[in-house]
């Protein structure tokens, strides 16, 4: 693979699909060592993933100038990079997220039925699902989408209103008066910096990361019931108290050939451990038992690489799966494609926020080594039905991630930084017991309506065991709107947020933290941006004026972005 200062392209294994210049002198900077040079946009996104991919397409429709850069090489975020199909609600064919995003899929099921040998039945098939995986209604290879976002943004490429920054990672920022002035980021393979001016700054990374460069008041882990009064708060609040996150891999099965990997390295470890400091845990990580996200039993789930049916709930082979062979015409795939992504490879042994580099690198390794040695133990020792071992055939794809040691580019991340915003989402807007608490009912039927609402978005309250030893937190929500004041820091003008570091607590990030909700996040901030350059406004102002809320309300419906749920639903 060959290093890259200025491309735009999209690197996927040794492969580019584009390989655009974005600046006129490219080829001279490729030499300027050890120089800083700089950019100026309208806008400056720190962070590829989906709410950052949104946001710079929101903007670009409306005409600014839009910096872009991403930490890995990779656009697309936990669809992509982190090896995640999209977790998504019951109603996303036709309404709960932006028309944009629903466009976005269609074009991924036109990438399929334009370059791929479909059966006939699957090309006629309106709501095609390439992987037929249980997990959602459209489950696809992640190259996939990171081609369909880089075909969305291409245009603005070409014209040069879009700069797109791959294998930047955001070090240092520049504030005065409560305003970033200016972001500093560095290619993580070259010794090469660029200074990025802008007139608004969106913090679209997956774990927060402009909040402590920028001095951004905000909190992590979980609060107290004392401080937020929610249902399922903890007495005591830990800010060291975080999600899981997940080293997700690719696979596929060849039946009647070895593929066994090497012996990880920490096997031995992973193999033998039993998460004590987890309640209720059923016994060994390893193992094709788990404890029930809703009751907390022990669960016990099946395994079969070839799908066939267990005599399990759930077959996990199926659970992510992204190609389905049958779905194709014969011979062009031979196996099924799946990704890991189970209870059994959440880490939750240390947090990657807020922590020296030592420690993230030795966590993020260790993450690694689980998700490799679950990969092992089902090729060498898992139960099949047949009363053996193993299933040998299970092959490693890195290939399917764009990486050689088989795991995804970067971890899937569950819970970030969360800005210290003007509102802030709590359980009571949202969770289905807790708001009829407050209403003084057993359950509510509707959440909380936010005058300030700029969308909507659905999905159960799901909180994975965390670092400070809680096991699963999953429970009901209520199809919920988006507020307006969650993307504002309480007293930065010019940072928004856009991703999964907006004002929810650590309870309704559950709900606020998956793919669609993500977009259409993002989406609001880049018309937020738009709209308030063009009117010499600022974020805040907006928010605080009612005429100016209803006529940025009214921008963003026409934009295809439903601020209230239909009532029948």
């Amino acid at each position: 693979m060959k290093r890259r200062d200025f491309i735009t392209g999209i690197t996927i294994g040794s492969t580019f699909l584009a390989n655009i210049p974005y600046l006129s002198n490219a080829s001279a900077h490729a030499h300027e060592k050890h120089k800083q040079k700089e950019l100026k946009s309208d806008i400056v996104i720190v962070g590829g993933g989906l709410g950052g991919c949104a946001a710079a397409l929101a903007a670009l429709r409306h005409g600014l100038c839009v910096t872009l850069s991403e930490e890995t090489d990779w656009l697309g975020g936990q669809l992509s990079q982190q090896g995640v199909p999209p977790d998504e609600h019951q109603w996303i064919e036709t309404h709960g997220a932006p028309a944009s995003y629903r466009a976005f899929r269609d074009r991924i099921r036109t990438f399929y039925k334009r370059n791929y040998p479909l059966t006939t039945e699957a090309k006629q098939r309106t709501h095609l699902n390439p992987g037929d995986g249980s997990v959602s209604r459209l489950c696809h290879e992640p190259r996939v989408a990171v081609a369909v976002l880089l075909e969305m943004l291409m245009p603005y490429l070409s014209s040069g209103k879009l700069t797109l920054l791959t294998d930047y990672r955001v070090i240092k920022a520049a504030i005065h008066q409560d305003q970033v002035t200016a972001v500093l980021v560095k290619h993580r393979h070259e010794d090469h910096e660029l200074t990025l001016n802008g007139h608004y700054f969106i913090d679209a990374t997956e774990l927060g990361d402009l909040l402590p460069l920028t001095g951004t008041e905000y909190v992590t882990g979980t609060e107290s019931k004392k401080e937020t009064n929610e249902l399922h708060a903890p007495e005591v609040g830990k800010p060291e108290n975080q999600q899981a996150f997940t080293m997700c891999l690719a696979m596929d099965y060849q039946q009647g050939e070895n593929h066994v990997i090497d012996k990880p390295e920490q096997y031995d470890f992973w193999r033998d451990f039993i998460p004590k400091m987890v309640p209720s845990w059923s016994g060994k990580l390893l193992d094709l038992s788990y404890s029930n996200p809703r009751t907390l039993q022990a669960t016990t789930l099946g395994f079969n690489p070839t799908g066939e049916a267990t005599n399990k709930a759930l077959n996990l082979w199926n659970y992510r799966k992204i190609i389905n062979r049958h779905n194709f015409l014969p011979g062009a795939f031979g196996g099924d494609l799946s990704i890991m992504n189970w209870p059994q490879n959440d880490y939750f042994l240390g947090n990657l926020i807020d922590v020296p580099p030592a420690v993230y690198a030795k966590h993020l390794k260790a993450a690694k080594q689980l998700s490799l040695s679950l990969f092992y133990w089902l090729q060498t020792a898992a139960p099949r039905s047949d009363g053996g071992e193993g299933w040998p055939g299970l092959r490693l794809r890195g290939d399917v991630l764009g990486t050689a040691d088989g795991l995804a580019k970067y971890p899937y991340i569950r819970e970030s930084r969360r800005i210290k915003a003007t509102f802030t989402i709590l359980e009571e807007h949202v969770g289905k017991e807790n708001r009829g608490l407050v209403a003084g009912q057993s359950a509510a039927s509707k959440a909380a309506d936010f005058f300030d609402s700029v969308g909507i978005g659905y999905y159960h309250i799901d909180l994975h065991p965390s670092s400070g030893g809680d096991n699963y937190i999953d429970f009901s929500s209520l199809p919920f709107q988006i507020p307006l004041g969650a993307f504002l820091p309480i007293r930065m003008k010019n940072l928004l947020a856009a991703n999964k570091n907006i004002g929810t607590t650590h309870i309704t990030n559950g709900c606020y933290r998956l793919h669609p909700v993500e977009w259409s996040i993002g989406e609001a901030v880049g018309l937020l941006s738009a709209y308030v350059i063009r009117k010499k406004l600022t974020p805040h102002q907006v928010r605080n004026d009612q005429q100016l809320l209803n006529d940025f309300q009214r921008f963003v419906r026409k934009e295809g972005i439903e601020t209230n749920w239909p009532n029948a639903i």
